[in-house]
């Protein structure tokens, strides 16, 4: 713990903190969608369980930092392109949430008429397996992102800690707003889509700027608010009185 007081070490605390945040905000995105298949009086329940089950995955991954370098180094070779554990990871997780976004969108278009997915319901425990899924895939680069930004093991810990804190308190008004828009709804998935293309083009070594996706989404969101702001009803003008005419006497 002597990090604590050392300023380069909060300095460093702060920059990790900030990338663990931008980093989970697909991992809110995705677990928000995904606990709507519970019943509604367990959904706040599996997305806290959800991030507490990313928390321990990251911090767990910390403490085997030699186990997750190593996945790093080439395991074998398909037409002379290496591939490591990390790869194989990044493309089955990529291919999972594609096919999982693409399931989620399917049911939306081909509802039944009263507008309810032709899903139905999902067990608790299903729920909270798939999230575990991509829990690994999004825990994988956010300790590796961890172990080259900062040399000390509790700064680490303590950044991964106090960034999925916020997420825990941040998900709730998330998965609220994108219920309540099922246009929202629509633009997280085709998100999600997003970055399973990425992981996929990732793991197969093809790299793809994160700045780039991060500034698609955020446009995305800014053209998607104004068409929200127009949707509002709109308020009725308001009418200035004219100037009263006097009254003659009589």
């Amino acid at each position: 713990m002597d990090w604590i007081s050392r300023p380069d070490a909060w300095i460093a605390f702060a920059t990790l903190t900030v990338l663990e945040l931008v980093l989970g905000i697909d991992n809110i995105v995705f677990i928000s969608i995904l606990s709507e298949k519970v019943e509604e009086s367990r959904q706040r329940l599996a997305r806290l369980v959800g991030l507490g089950v990313a928390m321990f995955m990251r911090v767990a991954l910390l403490f085997s930092i030699s186990w997750v370098m190593s996945l790093t180094r080439p395991l074998f070779d398909v037409l002379g392109h290496p591939f490591s554990g990390r790869d194989l990871i990044l493309v089955f997780g990529g291919l999972f949430l594609l096919a999982k976004a693409t399931r989620e969108i399917h049911d939306k278009l081909e509802g039944d008429e009263h507008g309810h997915s032709t899903a139905g319901r999902a067990t608790f425990a299903s729920v909270i397996a798939q999230i575990a899924v991509l829990d690994l895939v999004f825990s994988l680069d956010s300790v590796i992102t961890a172990v080259g930004m900062a040399d000390d093991l509790g700064v680490m810990v303590a950044a991964v800690v106090v960034a999925v804190l916020f997420m825990m308190v941040a998900a709730e008004p998330v998965s609220a707003f994108v219920t309540r828009h099922p246009t929202v709804k629509m633009l997280a998935l085709s998100f999600l889509l997003l970055i399973g293309m990425t992981l996929m083009a990732e793991g197969l070594g093809q790299h793809i700027s994160k700045g780039y996706i991060y500034f698609a989404m955020g446009f995305s969101v800014f053209v998607e608010s104004l068409n929200l702001r127009l949707k509002k009803p709109k308020r009725d003008p308001i009418h200035l009185r004219g100037p009263e005419m006097p009254v003659e006497g009589g």
